[in-house]
């Protein structure tokens, strides 16, 4: 190599996800979903916490989630079809225009000394329909800021900025709570979901982006979006994989368990067990920003779904606290970069036009399966024991794995293209 052939070299910027922020627009978007995304968990949490302060109640907070995860998945289809149907940054807004009313609401609503506890469910509801209703178009405006080269990138930064907002929202809405009560945790919302609507204001779509014709809303809309991933055998194998893994595989329902009569650490040795799936995701996330995009991102979603069976039966046999940390600081490790990896595999082989209504069956998949797991979890273990019920998880999770190669081998050659879907 010659001098200048070596200075060139040194000038040229590393290919990793980080270099994807020299893009304003980028900037702004992925900034203002970080500050809206540790503003809503804030105030998430905060409502779960003064339900169960105001009532006493397990079973009306678990209503709460109950009557949360209903409309969810009607939402986010809803919201998949609008996105494809009109300008995506305005559905954005005007989602969050409604998350920033809640957050209002709950502000004014702490202003009393009491009020009534169907207040809290209302709003939370109506917070959970915003947020399913926003995260379609939120998606599929991602790959109009940036080339298809680049959105393996913006995809992987995007991720872990939600990761740190998932672990660090609920902290802050607890150490407010705290400090200085409720209403200071939702008035922190309402300042950082202000903050995100003003970056989201300022987002422009970039010069790549070609403008393509807005579908009709309505049914024939939805069973589109849902035709295209029966249809593209690759999308379907990254959400199907996702879907069944987390079903069998998830081990959440059985922490409590774990921690109270398996592992006899207690509420405290729960707090951190929980934790460690988050920190495992958080870590992995600020890893992979540092590191090259991933190329061939469908083998790295069966492999780390393997390593995510792998260490769910690990943790199922574990009888050691520590040990039982590191497997399920595993699990969330492996969890992250299948989520990197299929979300990038889906947004790049599915066209502008259907983005959205892909992205809000996916939601609809995420949904049902942490939605399912608990109640299958629940119900092995009732019938047999916690051990197997976890350890049985994470050996259907490898014949899930089986099936997929044996069913939709397309997934295990899925990498990332060079030029946009179409």
């Amino acid at each position: 190599m010659n001098d200048v052939a070596k200075v060139e070299s040194a000038k040229a910027p590393r290919d990793t996800a980080i270099s994807v922020l020299r893009h304003v627009n980028v900037r702004r978007w992925i900034l203002a979903r970080l500050l809206a995304g540790i503003g809503v968990t804030a105030l998430r949490a905060t409502v779960l916490w003064q339900v169960y302060d105001i009532t006493g109640s397990l079973a009306l907070l678990g209503l709460t989630g109950l009557l949360s995860f209903i409309p969810a998945p009607f939402a986010a289809l809803g919201g998949g079809v609008v996105a494809d149907a009109y300008d995506r940054r305005r559905v954005v807004l005007g989602s969050q225009c409604l998350e920033l009313a809640c957050a209002a609401a709950l502000v004014v609503l702490n202003s009393f000394s009491s009020f009534p506890i169907a207040a809290l469910y209302a709003v939370f509801v109506l917070n959970g329909v915003a947020l399913a209703f926003e995260s379609p178009a939120r998606q599929a405006m991602l790959p109009r800021l940036v080339s298809p080269a680049e959105l393996p990138r913006a995809v992987t930064v995007m991720s872990a900025c939600q990761a740190f907002a998932f672990v660090s929202g609920p902290a802050l809405g607890g150490l407010l709570i705290g400090w200085a009560g409720p209403r200071a945790s939702c008035a922190a919302t309402v300042v950082l979901v202000v903050l995100s609507i003003g970056l989201v204001m300022r987002v422009e779509e970039g010069k790549g982006a070609v403008p393509v014709g807005r579908s009709a809303v309505g049914l024939a809309a939805i069973k589109e979006g849902l035709a295209f991933v029966l249809q593209r055998k690759v999308v379907l194998g990254a959400l199907t994989i996702d879907l069944f893994a987390v079903i069998f595989g998830g081990a959440t329902a059985m922490l409590p368990v774990y921690a109270k009569d398996v592992l006899h650490v207690g509420a405290h040795g729960y707090g951190i067990l929980a934790a460690c799936l988050d920190v495992g995701a958080l870590t992995t996330s600020l890893c992979m920003i540092f590191l090259p995009p991933i190329r061939r991102l469908g083998r790295a979603i069966i492999l780390s779904v393997l390593v995510y069976g792998l260490a769910t039966i690990a943790f199922g046999l574990s009888r050691s606290f520590p040990i039982s940390l590191l497997c399920y600081f595993l699990v969330g490790v492996a969890d992250q970069v299948s989520v990197v990896g299929r979300s990038t595999l889906v947004q790049l082989s599915t066209p502008d036009s259907l983005r959205g209504r892909v992205s809000s069956v996916n939601m609809v998949f995420i949904i049902a399966s942490n939605q399912l797991s608990v109640a299958e979890s629940g119900f092995v273990a009732a019938f047999t024991s916690p051990t197997f019920a976890v350890v049985a998880g994470g050996v259907l999770v490898f014949v899930v794995v089986a099936a997929i190669l044996v069913f939709i081998p397309e997934l295990w050659r899925g990498e990332a293209p060079t030029t946009a879907a179409s």
